[in-house]
Order: structure tokens, then C-alpha cells, then sequence
């Protein structure tokens, strides 16, 4: 997999030159590392641009004024590394238990030059904080109670898949199939 293959394919995404930089040598990572560990089901340059970064894309206006991320369930980097490259003023930790996975993230990080990138090995219960003003979670179904501890009161969590329901403490700001901004309350 040469990166030329995912430079053309995010050519065709609006992305600063450095972060499309970044994303084709995040991708190329990726490519590498699936051969021995499970990151993606994504074979082809075209399907890791469309699985990995297209989505993720949609989470930027929700990130306005935000200072920094938790990333729960980081495993291939996607949406938390992802943010960490369109976002690079963003402090972001990525939360992975499992050992291969983190391995895969600390390795992109270094290689990627993410300074403001933290990789820590345990699950969202695990974390002690401190809490951040936006959270990131893909693919994982956690109740609000669940992630309440790692989120700012007026903090937004970001969701990719199963849509969260409203509920108390809790308001959804924005829906788009596949993805939603979740606001945790003040009160």
C-alpha cells in the first residue's frame, strides 16, 4: 500500500494540506498494522478514507471552542486520532484496553508527531480523569451514567452509531444518521 493511494483518495475531502498529509500517513499505518492485528475491515485505500476519516468529519462544528477529548474505545484510531490530526490545538486521550490496539495508537501518535496526544491503556471506568468538554465514542454502547464521570457539566458527547436518547441530564443537539452530539446538562 503506497500512500499515494490514500493521498487520492482524500483529495476529493476539503482538508487543509497537513492534515490530509497526516490522514495519508495515518492510513498507510493502518494498512501496515491490520496485516497482523484487527483494526478494520476496510481492505482498500477508498474504503479506509470512507470508513475511518468521511464520518468523522461531520464531528468538526461540534468542536468549536472544545480544549480538549477523551476518545473511549479508541482501537484504530478513529474518530479520537482522527480529530487529533483536523484538530491539532485539541488535547485528546485515547482510552484502549486492549494491549495490540494500544500498541497500534502510541506507534501512530509518535509516528504522526501528535504532541497533544495521550494513549493510556484502560477503559473508560478505569479513567480518573480529569474530566474533558467533549468525549468521542464509535461503535461502543454506553449508558450516560457511564461516561457522566469523564464529561463537563455542559460538556457534548459525540456519537457514531446506535442513536443515544434523550434523557434526564442529558439533551441531543444534533442528529445525522449515523452520528450525534449529546449535551450533558447542568443541572
Amino acid at each position: 500500500m503506497s500512500d499515494f493511494e490514500h493521498r487520492a483518495q482524500l483529495s476529493r475531502l476539503a482538508l487543509e494540506p497537513a492534515s490530509a498529509e497526516k490522514l495519508a500517513t495515518y492510513l498507510d499505518l493502518v494498512a501496515h498494522w491490520s496485516a497482523r492485528v484487527n483494526l478494520t475491515g476496510a481492505r482498500t485505500a477508498g474504503q479506509r478514507v470512507a470508513v475511518l476519516v468521511e464520518p468523522i468529519l461531520q464531528a468538526l462544528p461540534a468542536l468549536a471552542g472544545a480544549r480538549d477529548l477523551i476518545d473511549l474505545g479508541s482501537g484504530n484510531g478513529s474518530p479520537g486520532l482522527v480529530l487529533a490530526i483536523l484538530c491539532p490545538s485539541l488535547r485528546v486521550r485515547l482510552l484502549e484496553p486492549r494491549a495490540k490496539r494500544w500498541a497500534f495508537l502510541r506507534e501512530a501518535a509518535r509516528v504522526l508527531g501528535c504532541a497533544g496526544v495521550e494513549v493510556l491503556r484502560e477503559r473508560h471506568d478505569q479513567h480518573r480523569g480529569p474530566a474533558a468538554d467533549r468525549i468521542s465514542v464509535r461503535a461502543l454502547r454506553l449508558a450516560p451514567l457511564d461516561v457522566a464521570p469523564l464529561l463537563v457539566p455542559g460538556g457534548r458527547l459525540l456519537c457514531w452509531g446506535p442513536a443515544w436518547k434523550a434523557t434526564a441530564g442529558w439533551q441531543v443537539e444534533s442528529q445525522a444518521p449515523g452520528f450525534q452530539v449529546v449535551q450533558r446538562c447542568f443541572t
